[in-house]
């Protein structure tokens, strides 16, 4: 039938992924630009148009420059590992081991863990009472405020993170990892390559594009990470484990501040863009060359 349509056929395969980005992406993001430059602080059904102002306060506030710094700690504590070591533990599994199927489903159980669950049981472990302070207490150590020190609760709830997506980025190194040709290792066993240049020059470069696609996906995870503060330490404290998302619900729903977390919202998404152009120039520029 598409025969009649010529031309506007691929237009037509277009549309219904258009239709969803439509109703899920451009009219809500339209809507909070539109909610950034209002003011709900006297009544939530009758918002008062004050322009740049939402904005304004915004980069005049600490708190929201603490977030940030929350924020960019966690991309930057976070991403590096979740980057290098599930290609690492992938590069291991896709060796001829014995029991490798049983080592794939350990690592992966994480994944299918709720988050919310997850939370919950880092949160008893971290419990002044709990088991890691019992392990620190009998080397002959002080226990450790793991989520009531400042200085450890950022770190306490990026491990969690870690934690969880080991095994997702892992399985989608080993789809990768069975594109790689193996004669370019058998022609590198030839060469005499030991096991880790061989997969620096054999595997990292030929799987470039998958780790690009890890880097901004854990990325973007990592800058909109939110569950785990919520249940874990509600982003205290002090601020100091409170980032961005979790910045914008309190302030939305919590002090119904709607144009201000619009404008936190509106922020957050030119940061992620950013990032994310950042990444496809680094790893995946020849791709989009003409």
């Amino acid at each position: 039938m598409f025969k009649y349509y010529g031309k506007y056929a691929p237009y037509l395969f277009l549309l219904p992924a258009g239709i969803v980005l439509l109703i899920f992406f451009f009219i809500p993001f339209f809507d909070t630009f539109v909610l950034s430059f209002q003011d709900y602080s006297s009544s939530i059904y009758n918002p008062v148009w004050i322009g740049l102002e939402n904005y304004i306060k915004l980069f005049q506030s600490p708190v929201f420059y603490k977030v940030m710094l929350n924020t960019f700690i966690y991309l930057i504590v976070a991403v590096p590992v979740l980057v290098i070591f599930p290609l690492f533990v992938a590069i291991l599994i896709n060796q001829k081991i014995r029991g490798v199927t049983l080592y794939k489903i350990l690592i992966y159980l994480p994944v299918i863990v709720s988050i919310v669950v997850a939370a919950i049981a880092f949160k008893w472990l971290y419990a002044d009472q709990g088991i890691l302070n019992y392990i620190v207490t009998s080397l002959g150590l002080q226990s450790i405020g793991w989520l009531t020190d400042p200085d450890w609760a950022l770190y306490s709830v990026i491990w969690v993170t870690i934690w969880k997506g080991i095994g997702y980025y892992m399985i989608i190194y080993l789809a990768a990892l069975m594109s790689v040709p193996k004669e370019l290792y058998e022609a590198s066993d030839i060469d005499g390559a030991n096991f880790l240049t061989k997969h620096l020059t054999v595997t990292i470069p030929h799987i470039m594009p998958t780790i690009a696609l890890v880097s901004t996906i854990s990325a973007i995870s990592a800058m909109k990470v939110f569950a785990e503060i919520y249940v874990m330490t509600k982003g205290g404290p002090l601020n100091s484990s409170k980032t961005i998302v979790y910045y914008i619900y309190e302030r939305a729903f919590e002090n119904l501040d709607l144009g201000y977390a619009s404008a936190m919202a509106v922020v957050l998404l030119a940061v992620v863009m950013v990032f994310s152009l950042i990444n496809i120039f680094c790893f995946e520029r020849n791709k989009y060359q003409i």
